[in-house]
This record gives structure tokens, sequence and C-alpha cells, in this order.
């Protein structure tokens, strides 16, 4: 890996980590095409430039984000389903991890869900005018429901805030409460992994340049300052326009990439 390409992942990350569109597929593919994805410096630095993506969402929302225990026992309760299956499951992970076939399915997938999404949850942005938060208010068992659909990210190209945002609104919340539960999730989920990451890549007795710290440093501080600005822009869209443009750009690029697999040259191979 180079510097430039260090900072066009790092570009990537922090546009899409918020979006429904997955992160982790958009750097697979990035990475397959510029030819480093088998590299482990590279899923290494996929995983930790992540942290940047977080400490924009504690900078934008520190006030919301420092409240009650209750919240973070929430949050708590919400993660427990990716710890357990994420460590039960790391290698299955890891090799589909390596697969721009998997996450070129997975989008066409995930856009074809998300066409739908609007319509099939329609009351939850209704008002109810005798109880105004009937549809912002989340319990315990709806966060942990929230927590198993995130796991569904663990398919690469299926969207961790996608499936947990969606996870949301099937328990009655409204776009815009799904979706930031959503990003305040994605704090211990993304620490948790990128912890994991640093200590498997430390066993296996790798060890980083400084080169390669240097790029790490300046990959989180890019994803930072982009996924401010998406994660402002896409709450904002969200609640106004809703998943069907998100829709219709995962389907085409997962059309594109099986029509460059089946007639070109195979992905899995780039």
């Amino acid at each position: 890996m180079n510097l430039i390409e260090a900072i066009i992942l790092a570009i990537i990350e922090g546009i899409t980590e918020y979006l429904p569109v997955s992160s982790t597929g958009h750097m697979i593919i990035a990475s397959s095409f510029m030819k480093i994805a088998n590299d482990d410096f590279t899923k290494l630095f996929t995983i930790v430039i992540q942290l940047g993506a977080i400490l924009a969402v504690l900078a934008l929302y520190w006030k919301r984000f420092f409240q009650s225990l209750d919240f973070y026992f929430k949050l708590l309760v919400a993660f427990i389903p990716a710890v357990v299956l994420g460590l039960s499951l790391n290698k299955v992970i890891d090799e589909l991890l390596e697969s721009p076939l998997v996450v070129a399915i997975s989008l066409i997938l995930g856009g074809f869900l998300l066409l739908k999404v609007d319509d099939w949850f329609k009351s939850n942005e209704i008002i109810d005018e005798e109880n105004p938060s009937a549809h912002s208010e989340i319990s315990y068992l709806t966060a942990l429901k929230i927590g198993f659909f995130q796991c569904l990210a663990m398919i690469p190209g299926t969207s961790r805030s996608g499936a947990s945002i969606v996870g949301g609104m099937t328990q009655k919340l409204n776009r815009k409460t799904a979706a930031e539960f959503s990003f305040f999730l994605a704090v211990p989920t993304m620490f948790g992994a990128t912890a994991k990451k640093l200590y498997d890549y430390f066993g296996d007795g790798l060890m980083l340049s400084g080169a390669q710290i240097n790029y790490l440093i300046i990959g989180n501080i890019i994803a930072f300052i982009v996924a401010m600005i998406a994660i402002k822009s896409f709450i904002d869209y969200l609640s106004k326009k809703g998943f069907k443009i998100f829709g219709y750009y995962r389907i085409v690029l997962g059309t594109v990439l099986l029509l460059i697999h089946y007639f070109i040259y195979p992905l899995s191979i780039i």
C-alpha cells in the first residue's frame, strides 16, 4: 500500500461507513482493483481507519452520547450479538472478506430490500399526537433485536448501518431514530472490531513500519473529516427522502461488478 491508496480507502470509508451501502464492501472492491486486497496491512488498515469514522459520531453527537447509564446498557445489549457471533465465525468472516463476488451479490440483494423499506414501514414516520415519542423510544428488547440485525453485516456488502437501521425500523422506530442509534452502536462495535484485528495482527508476529503507522494516522484523520460531512448529509436526506436512492445505487454497482466478473475477469483474482 502506498500513500495515495491509503487516502483513497480512507475517503471511501468516511463516505460509506454510515450510509446503507457497505463501507467494508466498497473497500474490498477498491483494494481489489488496486491489487492490494490480500495484503495483511490492507486488511488491518480497512478496519483500523473505522476509528476515525467513530470519532466523527462522538464529535457530532457528544451531548447525546454522554448521557444516562441506561443508554449505555442498551448499547451493550445491542453489541453482545456481534461479539458472540463475531468470535464464533471469525475464520468464516475473514474468508468472506476476501471475496468481491460475495460483495456484489450482497449489494444487489440489499438494494432490492432498500427499495421496499420505506413502503413497509411508512407508518413509523407518522407522528402520534397522543404519544409523540411512540416511534423514538428504544427498549432493551428493541436494542437486542437491532444487535442481531447488525450481525447480518458480517456478510461483506450487507452494510452494518443499513442492517441496524432496518432492524430498528422493524421495531417501529422512525428512520431518524433508527439511524442515530445505528451510529451510536457503531462506537462499541468498531472499537471491538479494531481491538480484535490489532490483537490478531500482532499475534501473528506481524509488525508495523514507520510508513504504515503514518498511513494509519492519515487514514483516520481523513475518515474522520469525511464521515462528519457524510453523517450530517445522510441524516437530513434520510429523514426527508428515505432509502430508495441507496437501493438503486447498490443494485447498479452490484450488477456492474457481476458483469466485470463474468465478462472481463473473475473478481476473486483481481
